[in-house]
């Protein structure tokens, strides 16, 4: 059985958002991103996979295709196979986000 601490795997940069990936499979990865206030994931596209983000820790801004909102801790957030997307973190907080993607594009 495969057993990680979301909480202890957290990390943060100065320079930019960190991606720490918690499980990785031919199928699906699941990765954490940590966002440190200012940081973003610039918006774009994967043409074969899809991708579910669940915000844990503050409140980010996402673009999905034409759309922009700000959600906070508690809330998941689809973005589908070739629509374009992005995440920034324009508080003053730390924001930490489990993601999902699949099928995985590594394999």
């Amino acid at each position: 059985m495969d057993i990680v601490s979301v909480v202890a795997s957290r990390r943060f940069s100065a320079e930019k958002m960190q991606k720490v990936n918690l499980f990785d499979t031919p199928r699906m990865f699941c990765d954490l991103y940590c966002f440190a206030p200012g940081q973003e994931q610039k918006v774009h596209t994967h043409p074969k996979e899809d991708k579910v983000y669940f915000v844990l820790e503050g409140h980010v801004t996402f673009r999905i295709g034409d759309e922009e909102r700000t959600v906070g801790a508690g809330h998941a957030v689809l973005a589908p196979m070739g629509v374009p997307h992005g995440v920034r973190n324009d508080s003053d907080v730390p924001a930490v986000l489990l993601v999902f993607m699949a099928p995985n594009p590594n394999y």
